[in-house]
């Protein structure tokens, strides 16, 4: 036939010769069909590379057809036997099927994707058996998926651009096996805004518990990478994370993310006071200026500073870096003042990795966390919203560090 598809015709010229009794026989003979057609496939592209018909004494090649050899395949019908045309010379690179291409069901591609959905490897055995019948090991699972292992190499080398507008720096932790123990490990993440208002997720690292020394590392990783600077950076308040951000990027603006503060100076309050102090907290961050803010600080003092005097004490401490989105118009302190950003990010790994309590290895967390996040960047389309008027004031507020194109 020379059509593409068989028309309604064709298949029903098809059933009524094999009359068929049951889906298994169904199943059967269009295996049987599979194999021909692969097998003529191949025989078709010998043909062409050789370039003279069967017995052709005129060819212009010294190359010759040399009989067959047999190839076990796994196919979406199961295993099968075939039979691969041979040439003389050993020249003949199939397309259809490759030299050492066991596998034409795109399994590969299918374990990979469903690792990179959070699927568990007995999940995945066994959904491939129910679907093709075909058995795959763990240790097959592991090594398709460490083929994408230089893929994250590549990735968390790439160059950088030399400014981020925002970047944001967190961590998120899970549970790895170490040395025949489970300990808990930190994935480092960064997030930044280009100067074009674009996301784009810097890289994933892997280390022991969060730690500033770890962040500085990075940080270090990244101007290696050719960023020169960064204008702002949101970070939660972990100890430290402000003198490690200093040593790297002295000229960068540094944001505490409001939302932290709140969760970690609230623990001091008794549950019964916890929605009064909260209620009282928001006019202080959502204060228009930050004199008005303080004016409103002082007032919170006097309410519940004699019995929550640590919870005062933590916000006048991590003022100086509370409060710097003051300074900013509200479309850019909408996206600094928090760093929800990069937490919305997380919400998307964790839907990914909650059904993985624990990682064998840092390197198949590593790869989970990449598939996944090669998922999310495919979503993060256009620009930072508002982002002409934003990019503006910052020309305004860094007029010699932001040049616009």
């Amino acid at each position: 036939m020379t059509e593409k598809f068989w028309t309604k015709k064709d298949i029903r010229a098809f059933v009524d010769e094999h009359k068929f009794q049951s889906v298994e026989h169904i199943q059967s003979t269009l295996k049987d069909m599979f194999k021909d057609v692969l097998e003529e496939a191949l025989k078709a592209e010998l043909d062409t590379q050789l370039d003279y018909a069967r017995y052709d004494q005129n060819k212009a090649t010294k190359n010759s057809r040399n009989g067959y050899g047999k190839k076990t395949v796994h196919t979406e019908y199961g295993d099968m036997e075939i039979q691969v045309p041979r040439d003389r010379l050993g020249e003949f690179n199939p397309v259809v099927i490759k030299k050492n291409q066991t596998n034409v069901t795109g399994i590969e591609d299918q374990i990979v994707a469903l690792y990179a959905k959070g699927v568990s490897t007995r999940d995945i055995q066994d959904h491939l058996q129910n679907l093709y019948g075909i058995e795959v090991s763990p240790t097959l699972i592991s090594n398709i998926t460490n083929k994408i292992v230089p893929l994250i190499k590549e990735w968390q080398s790439r160059p950088l651009q030399p400014v981020y507008a925002v970047v944001f720096l967190d961590a998120i932790h899970f549970k790895v096996k170490q040395d025949g123990a489970i300990v808990n490990k930190a994935a480092y993440m960064v997030i930044g805004v280009d100067l074009d208002g674009n996301k784009d997720v810097l890289g994933i690292w892997i280390g022991e518990n969060e730690s500033a020394k770890f962040w500085l590392s990075v940080l270090n990783e990244l101007k290696n990478r050719g960023v020169q600077d960064i204008l702002l950076v949101c970070v939660d308040n972990l100890t430290g994370f402000s003198q490690a951000i200093s040593a790297s990027f002295p000229k960068t603006d540094i944001q505490k993310c409001i939302i932290h503060q709140i969760r970690s100076s609230t623990r001091y309050v008794s549950y019964k006071d916890l929605k009064r102090v909260t209620a009282d907290l928001k006019p202080i961050y959502k204060a228009p200026t930050e004199e008005a803010a303080r004016a409103e600080l002082d007032r919170f003092e006097e309410e519940w500073g004699t019995k929550y005097p640590l919870l005062v004490k933590s916000w006048r401490q991590n003022w100086e870096e509370l409060s710097t989105f003051f300074a900013y118009p509200p479309e850019l302190r909408k996206l600094i003042y928090t760093t929800n950003m990069i937490e919305g990010y997380h919400r998307q790994l964790r839907k990914v990795t909650k059904g993985k309590s624990i990682f064998p290895t840092d390197e198949s967390l590593l790869k989970m966390l990449y598939l996944a996040t090669m998922d999310v960047l495919r979503k993060w389309t256009g620009r930072v919203q508002n982002w002409g008027q934003i990019l503006l004031q910052l020309t305004v507020f860094y007029p010699e560090r932001v040049q616009v194109r």
